[in-house]
């Protein structure tokens, strides 16, 4: 069997929901000190993290990745038991098999061929790798940077494992990511009879016009590598149920996922002066998900780009879109940092699979990385 094709499957077959692990990192650990990585745990909480390292000098070229997945859903539905790794006309089926227990194998031994065939390279290897990021992610890579980052420890370059690809592995890598901001906010009015409502006042009637408003609002044109940002709102509640009463409160979900031409400070500003200007009776709590961060085009991207065109005859397209990932957290401490794994169009989804062809070439892809970067 291909190495990294056994190594994923070792790992597949652990039944690591988030924020369990298993045995996922005692496997990665057990496997990379064989050639000389020193592997330091970083527990908190229920959350297994593990720092490993290669060398003591700059630059650093690390990987970062997650051991645990998602819940499977109904497992009836499964083609295959999503723990028993599974292959079937060419496509490797498993919970995680995308996202992104296979990508850490294909890192694994892409650094077993490597330090084999460049035992005295430049520079250092490492992998960041937690069991808390499809969950809360607050003791997982964010308690790791931390560390690090007191420690003075810091990367020059920082490849994170999640699926990127589209239609086909390589076709896309993103370079970046936009910020996600959420905020609850809750209108207050009076209850009261609907047939009387002098002696009322309908907070959902007094928010309408603001969050038409908001909605409306061009909070910025995006640039070069992000869209414009993107004001949604994900739930409104209010009534007590019954068909004749006028609500004391009304709350109201949002989100932004927002480009580097805003800030937490300059969205929040602009909301509380919307919502000022139409003079609502108000509490807004919120919460910051993570800031939008960037790598601009450069050698770490033009390095994955070439080696994703000789591996698969593919131009690689830099993209900030998605959702969030640890990449917030990491770029405290990298100087470059971009996303590169395998197709992500099952991800999270029943029958989660990826191409057996591919496993091979993204490895093939993090170990020419590795030679251009460190040796």
């Amino acid at each position: 069997m291909n190495p990294t094709l056994e190594l994923a499957k070792q790992l597949l077959s652990e039944q690591s929901i988030t924020p369990d692990d298993k045995n996922c990192q005692k496997i990665i650990a057990e496997r990379l000190q064989k050639i000389g990585f020193t592997c330091e745990a970083m527990n908190f909480g229920q959350t297994k993290n593990l720092w490993l390292r290669l060398g003591n000098t700059a630059p650093v070229l690390c990987f970062a990745g997650h051991t645990d997945v998602v819940p499977t859903g109904d497992v009836d539905k499964w083609t295959f038991p999503p723990f028993s790794p599974t292959e079937h006309e060419g496509k490797l089926y498993a919970r995680g098999a995308a996202d992104m227990k296979t990508a850490i194998a294909c890192f694994v031994t892409a650094c077993e061929r490597f330090v084999a065939a460049n035992p005295h390279f430049s520079g250092s290897l490492a992998l960041l790798i937690t069991s808390d990021e499809e969950g809360d992610a607050r003791d997982g890579t964010t308690k790791v940077v931390d560390v690090l980052k007191a420690r003075n420890e810091h990367m020059d370059y920082c490849i994170v494992g999640e699926p990127t690809a589209v239609q086909q592995l390589g076709d896309t890598l993103k370079n970046g990511r936009r910020g996600s901001l959420s905020g609850s906010l809750t209108v207050h009015g009076k209850q009261g009879h609907i047939a009387y409502p002098h002696l009322a006042k309908n907070p959902i009637h007094a928010l309408a016009p603001a969050l038409a408003e908001l909605a409306a609002t061009e909070w910025d044109t995006g640039n070069d590598y992000f869209p414009a940002t993107s004001f949604q709102v994900s739930n409104i509640n209010g009534g007590t149920g019954a068909t004749n009463v006028i609500p004391a409160n009304v709350n109201v979900k949002f989100n932004f996922r927002f480009s580097t031409e805003q800030t937490e400070s300059s969205l929040k500003t602009r909301v509380h002066a919307i919502l000022d200007k139409h003079a609502l009776q108000y509490d807004l709590a919120w919460s910051l998900s993570g800031n939008p961060f960037l790598t601009e085009a450069g050698k770490l991207t033009q390095i994955a780009q070439q080696a994703i065109d000789e591996v698969c005859g593919v131009q690689a397209e830099l993209s900030t879109s998605g959702g969030t990932s640890d990449g917030r957290f990491i770029k405290a401490i990298a100087k470059e940092l971009i996303e590169l794994g395998f197709v992500n169009a099952t991800i999270h989804q029943i029958d989660e699979h990826i191409l057996i062809d591919d496993i091979e070439k993204l490895s093939q892809i993090y170990e020419k990385m590795m030679m251009a970067l460190l040796k």
